[in-house]
């Protein structure tokens, strides 16, 4: 038996794979169409790599990893080996899919855990959504155990995955555009872009776990505003363009695409 096995390893799969391989060396299966990224997957964790059926019917965690469109074909592909595995834990990153559809192309009630991860996950910071159904305590707890070195784990009703992951999955990117528009305020001012990234970086992580301590994005502003000071001429600026209203106009854009590639 293979304690986790990975069903597609495109970047996501590959990072969330990487994660997983701790302590497990064989005891993690990796398969993909794509033979090169299975073979590098292999030679960095040292671990199994094993046919798309060798995993479902033989991992006690079976991580798919392919694109929305592909998972039904997939799944349905695997019912005879996943009726033959006792320990199965089916887990899905497929976007718009839920655990109700996962179970039906699957072909039974299994235990499934729907997750919807990041890309930082790739640097072990990511911010991973995850549901249950028919998961076990014990389960549940192998799960996040196996899975820890991907970043933080927020457990949710499924029905709150979509408008969570139009902040936590697409926010990477309204972060670089930010970003991305203060390195390019300091370069008017003669700052050159790498030292201007570098800062725009800096600032973002020391501000974010910062946010993660005090949990009150308000309250901070606050107390690095002082009257008549320079941070508060900058963030009078933003209020001005209405910055936290485009920001939330942003999650609401992409929470309401996200409905309609789901029709």
């Amino acid at each position: 038996m293979y304690r986790v096995g990975f069903i597609g390893c495109g970047n996501m799969g590959g990072a969330l794979a990487r994660s997983a391989a701790m302590g497990l060396g064989e005891r993690l299966a990796v398969y993909d169409p794509i033979c090169e990224k299975t073979d590098a997957l292999v030679a960095e964790l040292g671990c199994e790599q094993a046919s798309a059926e060798e995993i479902a019917a033989k991992a006690e965690f079976v991580v798919v990893g392919v694109k929305p469109q592909e998972i039904e074909r997939v799944l349905t592909g695997l019912r005879p080996a996943f009726a033959s595995n006792p320990s199965l834990v089916i887990v899905s990153m497929a976007v718009g899919v839920s655990i109700a559809a996962l179970q039906a192309y699957a072909g039974g009630e299994y235990p499934v855990v729907r997750i919807m991860p990041n890309t930082p996950c790739m640097l072990g910071e990511g911010a991973v959504l995850y549901a249950t159904r028919g998961v076990s305590p014990i389960q549940e707890k192998q799960f996040l155990f196996r899975m820890q070195g991907a970043g933080k784990f927020f457990k949710m009703d499924e029905e709150m995955m979509d408008a969570a992951g139009a902040l936590s999955g697409c926010g990477p990117a309204y972060y670089y555009l930010f970003a991305n528009g203060l390195a390019e305020g300091a370069e008017r001012l003669g700052l050159d872009r790498k030292t201007a990234i570098a800062l725009a970086a800096q600032t973002m992580i020391g501000a974010g776990k910062m946010l993660q301590k005090y949990a009150d994005p308000v309250d901070l502003k606050n107390k690095v505003c002082s009257p008549g000071g320079t941070t508060l001429a900058g963030v009078a600026a933003l209020e001005e363009g209405n910055l936290e209203e485009v920001a939330a106009s942003a999650v609401a854009a992409a929470y309401k695409r996200t409905l309609e590639l789901k029709k």
